[in-house]
């Protein structure tokens, strides 16, 4: 049996839509990277975009457990001496781009690569729950529905 190779013309690709409200950060990132690589279809090929476009709604909505949110620092340096810049979970979910910390989330669990920054572009993320991919016909995927662990209040 020949091992199977997904050719261009052979990828069907899908939208689908998250809602993040009272789910945790890991456990949404997770299922999000598995449907950004294509990992979740029979298809899946490790060198080919396979995946589905995904966009998550209620970004600002998301669960951290434990005291992450405020242990965990995400830092930056501005390029100058003594530039180290950092910000915890809580204050960018409590900023004005909310969904930096799911993106961080996602990027993190892909591997490093020319592949994962164009896989990237595939997700989008919004901070409420209006977005303008409507024309698209989303399927839901609900994440909070797969195992009790991923959701809480």
């Amino acid at each position: 049996m020949k091992t199977y190779s997904a050719k261009p013309s052979d990828i069907q690709k899908k939208w689908v839509i998250v809602d993040a409200e009272g789910v945790v950060l890991g456990r949404l990132a997770c299922v999000i990277a598995d449907h950004l690589r294509g990992k979740h279809k029979t298809t899946y090929t490790p060198h080919m975009d396979d995946g589905d476009n995904v966009i998550v709604i209620n970004a600002e909505k998301v669960k951290i457990t434990g005291k992450k949110k405020e242990q965990d620092i995400f830092y930056w340096h501005t390029g100058y001496p003594g530039g180290i810049k950092g910000r915890t979970k809580g204050e960018i979910l409590e900023g004005k781009y909310p969904g930096r910390v799911i993106e961080k989330a996602v990027e993190r669990m892909m591997p490093e690569g020319p592949l994962t920054n164009h896989l990237m572009t595939n997700l989008r993320i919004y901070a409420g729950t209006e977005h303008p991919h409507a024309a698209q016909n989303p399927e839901v995927l609900d994440v909070a529905a797969m195992n009790p662990k991923n959701k809480r209040k």
